[in-house]
């Protein structure tokens, strides 16, 4: 599959609609790859024309922000804003809740000023629109889907049906943990904690909330953040449950269940 860079679609004079921000772990980390690729699958599917920044894009800042180094934060903003505002982007889609938050939330008092939506948002639409169709008893119907809200999707954002109505669509039975929407309880790895040894106590949050995903009887984890899908992911083998229990990005599981 070939993927376009901003550059290229300049130089053949053309203007995608969309530009995917793929963000850190959708580059870099293989696990978080699949989830780049599942998305990118469906855009190509669907006719959506988008590209990419490839070796142009780079971390938005957020955990340097998170971890309390604005002036590192800024530095990084300010030259992503400049490579943004250079090709004239007016709409980024985005795989990371934490890219889609310093995007949307706290690029424009720096100068990017853009429309930021994240994939699921996005996927949503497509469905509602006949864009994405999907197959009549797919891998999911009937399967019981447990969702694990991000909290810089849910809490920050407020964005907690769109998720929840595309795993819809995929027929299945969608069971709630007891703590979900605003309530739900944190994967562990936000506000720059990914990279931090743990703090003193006798349980980590992904272990906890793994065991909450875990007490639905539900047979996938969704989650819609990379970050999550290693917290949820590690969770769900240290319990030794990953032969039952499969953790996946909602555009995985909507890649696997197109037409």
């Amino acid at each position: 599959m070939k993927i376009n860079t901003m550059a290229e679609m300049m130089a053949n004079g053309e203007t995608p609609e969309i530009l995917f921000w793929v963000g850190c772990a959708g580059s870099f980390d293989q696990r978080a790859q699949k989830i780049t690729k599942a998305f990118a699958t469906i855009l190509t599917k669907v006719g959506v024309k988008f590209a990419i920044l490839g070796k142009e894009e780079a971390c938005t800042g957020d955990p340097a922000r998170r971890a309390g180094n604005e002036f590192l934060f800024q530095m990084m903003a300010y030259q992503n804003i400049q490579v943004l505002n250079g090709y004239g982007i007016k709409k980024i889609v985005t795989t990371c809740p934490h890219c889609f938050n310093t995007l949307k939330n706290e690029y424009p008092e720096l100068g990017g000023k853009y429309e930021v939506i994240h994939h699921t948002t996005l996927l949503q639409e497509l469905i509602n629109e006949g864009k994405i169709v999907l197959k009549e008893g797919g891998s999911f119907k009937g399967k019981k889907i447990s969702y694990h809200d991000s909290c810089y999707l849910g809490r920050a954002n407020d964005i907690y049906e769109a998720p929840r109505k595309v795993l819809e669509a995929l027929d299945a039975e969608l069971v709630e943990m007891k703590r979900c929407r605003t309530n739900g309880l944190c994967c562990g790895a936000g506000g720059a904690q990914m990279f931090k040894e743990d703090e003193p106590g006798n349980s980590r949050i992904n272990m906890d909330r793994a065991d909450e995903a875990l007490e639905t009887g539900a047979k996938f984890i969704a989650a819609a953040c990379p970050f999550c899908n290693t917290m949820m992911s590690d969770g769900v083998k240290n319990r030794e449950k990953e032969a039952e229990v499969a953790v996946l990005d909602i555009a995985e599981m909507i890649a696997e269940s197109m037409v």
